[in-house]
């Protein structure tokens, strides 16, 4: 049974840092001690409350440790209010911004848990073209899709995806069957949709098929509408299979190879120095990355300086 003493002041901040700053080293510099004795406090407040607050040797949060989290900064903020002095506002609002497909694909379906969950952040989203490096100047974190680095931020990465070729079952019914979609005279029967957000390179390397990038053809600037198309019998998508569930599951869209290839794009949440010191950028940021992560997918991190 979990102890009733009241958890250590010290021990509360040094897991609010290392989740917050994914690193001991870090913390310990900010708290301004040693990384044993961060380790060694954050090892005392998990055997006193019997919980683990950490997943991974990234120092993602176990759900354990993201539902603690939230109370401990709630915590430390109240601690923060000077008796007599004017409180600060408990709202805070926190700018967002997402391209069109993720944002209702991926993020809406899941948002009321975040809202329910985080009463006093207010989000204010923003939809952003989903163009490689776009940088939306006044959001305070904001979804991007490519390769990376982005010299110009800080980010991690979110979700990474495999990617398929789809159509309408009306367009299969006249021009297929197709054995796989993995040869020259296959691809040659259809229209391939086309967009600079992922190149068709990638499914002709993996299976050896010695075609250009397609250089005709209807374009879109955004996966969902390329999705969109294809369910209208324009031709054949390369799917995002995780982004484009919802079109398999109702039918629009049918796959027409068992086989995928991983895309060397993905999606990155992206925010400038200094963000994930306000715990409702960090706060968001890791909720984010758990909700997908317990759906089954997610990504690693990184520093440095999107569909």
């Amino acid at each position: 049974m979990a102890s009733t003493r009241l958890p250590s002041t010290q021990g509360l901040l040094a897991f609010e840092a290392v989740a917050r700053l994914r690193s001991v080293n870090l913390a310990a510099e900010e708290l301004s001690v040693t990384p044993s004795a961060v380790s060694h406090r954050i090892r005392q407040l998990e055997s006193q409350l019997a919980l683990k607050f950490f997943a991974g040797s990234d120092f993602s949060l176990s759900t354990d440790g993201m539902a603690y989290l939230a109370r401990v900064r709630e915590a430390i903020a109240a601690l923060q209010q000077v008796p007599g002095r004017a409180p600060a506002s408990q709202l805070r609002r926190l700018r967002v911004a997402v391209t069109p497909t993720f944002s209702r694909q991926m993020l809406l379906p899941r948002l009321a848990q975040f809202r329910d969950a985080y009463p006093n952040i207010e989000l204010m989203l923003q939809v952003t073209m989903p163009v490689r490096n776009m940088t939306a100047e006044e959001a305070d974190i904001e979804l991007r899709f490519g390769a990376g680095p982005f010299h110009d931020r800080e980010f991690c990465q979110l979700l990474a995806d495999e990617v398929s070729p789809a159509c309408s079952p009306a367009y299969l019914a006249r021009h297929g069957p197709f054995d796989g979609f993995a040869s020259e005279a296959e691809i040659a029967r259809v229209q391939l949709l086309r967009t600079p957000l992922e190149s068709w390179r990638i499914w002709f390397k993996a299976f050896d098929i010695g075609l250009p990038e397609p250089a005709a053809g209807h374009q879109f600037n955004d996966l969902g509408l390329a999705l969109d198309a294809a369910a209208e019998d324009f031709g054949v998508v390369l799917m995002h299979l995780r982004l484009g569930r919802a079109w398999l599951e109702n039918g629009r869209l049918v796959r027409l190879s068992a086989r995928s290839v991983p895309s060397p794009n993905a999606y990155f949440l992206c925010w400038r120095p200094g963000a994930m010191e306000r715990w409702e950028c960090a706060t968001f940021v890791e909720w984010l990355r758990q909700a997908l992560r317990d759906d089954g997918g997610g990504g690693g991190s990184g520093s440095g300086s999107g569909a």
